[in-house]
């Protein structure tokens, strides 16, 4: 599942330079809808400078889960149980991948449709599965994998949207915390937004913090990414709407 190599030569540089990722849910009448994250890493590109600019073209593509999966599914089923599991949770998941390294362009994309939120998982931690956080050239993690340690879930019925987030093993979280120490320094001001498009106007949320557009149907959240990472409620929400 490994990408193209510009995407694993920035990943790391990517992690440590700017987080600033945007969970975007789109929510329809009748539960419906879609669900994307995406970091741009546009930051990035222009900390590789011009030599990168030289060496690689741009680029735009969309890879599918699903049709990975089926052209690869005999070497998946050689790999352990658990590595099996995570990648088969990618299956309803698109990635987009765009650069332009000559106008300082970099953007990831991994999104999907439901028929029902509460089908959806962790979108963060399916990003992370995805490998685009790992430098697997150097064998480094860009990220710890916060989806062994935590579980995000969503709902929406009866006029109210909830995201609720739980540390699902305290200690393995408190390790991948402290494997973050030695890029704190890095990560300051890195931000984490979730962004909720309604379909009718919001009518209260539980969060202070949280805002709302010119219409009243899209709320908007955003905290400090290792700040979410420490303390995964920070966004925990629940949203009534209007009749």
């Amino acid at each position: 599942m490994k990408t193209n190599r510009l995407w694993l030569g920035l990943s790391l540089v990517g992690l440590l330079a700017s987080c600033n990722f945007t969970e975007e849910i789109y929510l329809n009448e009748n539960g419906s809808g879609s669900i994307a994250l995406n970091f741009d890493g546009s930051e990035v590109m222009s900390m590789a400078g011009d030599s990168l600019a030289s060496q690689e073209k741009p680029m735009d593509s969309v890879i599918y889960f699903a049709d990975v999966l089926r052209e690869k599914k005999d070497s998946i089923a050689t790999l352990p149980a658990e590595e099996q599991e995570r990648l088969r949770k990618l299956e309803p998941y698109r990635m987009h991948m765009k650069s332009d390294p000559a106008a300082g362009q970099l953007f990831f994309e991994l999104s999907r449709d439901f028929g029902n939120i509460g089908e959806v998982e962790d979108a963060f931690n399916a990003f992370q599965s995805t490998g685009v956080l790992e430098n697997q050239d150097s064998g480094q993690a860009g990220s710890p994998q916060f989806g062994e340690s935590t579980s995000v879930s969503y709902s929406f019925a009866a006029n109210t949207f909830t995201r609720r987030s739980v540390i699902t093993d305290s200690v393995l979280h408190q390790q991948r915390l402290d494997s973050l120490e030695g890029a704190s320094m890095f990560l300051g001001g890195s931000t984490y937004t979730l962004k909720v498009h309604f379909p009718r106007q919001v009518r209260s949320a539980s969060s202070q913090e949280a805002t709302l557009s010119v219409d009243g149907k899209t709320l908007i959240r955003e905290v400090d990414f290792l700040e979410s990472l420490r303390n995964p409620a920070l966004l925990d929400i629940e949203v009534e709407l209007e009749d």
